[in-house]
């Protein structure tokens, strides 16, 4: 047994039942060092009930983080023992740090939108960590059984998702993303079930709800979304169809309250139509 381990696990939940406050003595960073430990833990009772969640109520809610201290963190989450630990690796253990590593950066970065914690050079290190991290995540696995959820596709657009709101963000980095959640989409691999396709459209629907990019560049990109409707007939071939056909439906129906929006309807439409062999 793992005295360190069952001992944090005692003591974050004596956290949460005092509504995450600290005892008289305790400093934040003592339980940091031990959470980014633990962030990848294979039981998600510590991983996600407990650490993310601490994680959550401190970061976003108490924001007892100083701007140093985030920022940090940042650096810490994103290095090669948490984003891109054991990268590239499949049906591991591995995955858990990953996943949960991304989304306490999307955290991070919904505070900076509020109040700047990074300047213009280190935005550009976050962004580029953010989508290698989404083009060499090979785990995507969603929810399992007894491990809980890795959840890759749908932790990182969580993480896109506040990237492309971020000030710094421009029309360049947001067609980056676009090309990455194509990619995503496209992995050959793993055909999404546990609605990833809704959390990836949120990046989208984000970008259209704010005026993020022009009308056209995204209707644009739409339409190449359709290509893997032609190539010749695989797995790789059909795991790309599907994913793009249900999130093509998933951002249509996000986007469907929008008004003043029927060119981008129309484009989904379109797309959909077209991969949907069921149609043709």
């Amino acid at each position: 047994m793992n005295d360190t381990r069952e001992q944090l696990i005692i003591d974050l939940q004596r956290i949460e039942e005092n509504d995450y406050e600290l005892r008289s003595g305790e400093h934040l960073r003592d339980y940091v060092k031990l959470m980014l430990e633990y962030i990848g833990d294979p039981q998600p009772k510590l991983r996600d009930d407990l650490i993310y969640s601490t994680f959550y109520k401190w970061i976003n809610e108490k924001q007892w983080f100083s701007d140093a201290e985030l920022r940090e963190l940042l650096w810490i989450l994103l290095d090669e023992q948490h984003l891109f630990y054991h990268i590239g690796s499949k049906e591991d253990q591995a995955v858990f740090t990953r996943t949960f590593s991304v989304l306490v950066v999307a955290l991070i970065l919904q505070r900076h939108r509020e109040q700047a914690l990074i300047d213009n050079a280190e935005f550009t290190n976050v962004k580029e960590a953010l989508i290698r991290y989404y083009e060499e995540e090979q785990d995507l696995r969603g929810f399992m059984q007894e491990e809980g959820w890795a959840h890759a596709a749908a932790h990182g657009a969580d993480a896109l998702d506040e990237l492309v709101l971020c000030s710094e963000s421009d029309a360049a980095i947001r067609e980056e993303v676009l090309a990455v959640i194509q990619r995503m989409l496209y992995n050959e691999q793993f055909i999404f079930s546990d609605e990833e396709d809704e959390r990836i459209a949120t990046i989208v629907a984000t970008i259209v709800e704010h005026h993020l990019l022009p009308q056209q560049s995204i209707v644009d990109w739409i339409g190449s979304l359709e290509q893997c409707g032609g190539w010749p007939r695989s797995r790789g071939q059909y795991v790309a169809r599907v994913n793009t056909k249900n999130f093509v439906r998933s951002l249509y129906f996000r986007l469907l309250p929008i008004k003043n929006n029927p060119v981008m309807l129309e484009a989904l439409l379109k797309a959909e139509m077209n991969l949907n062999e069921f149609t043709q």
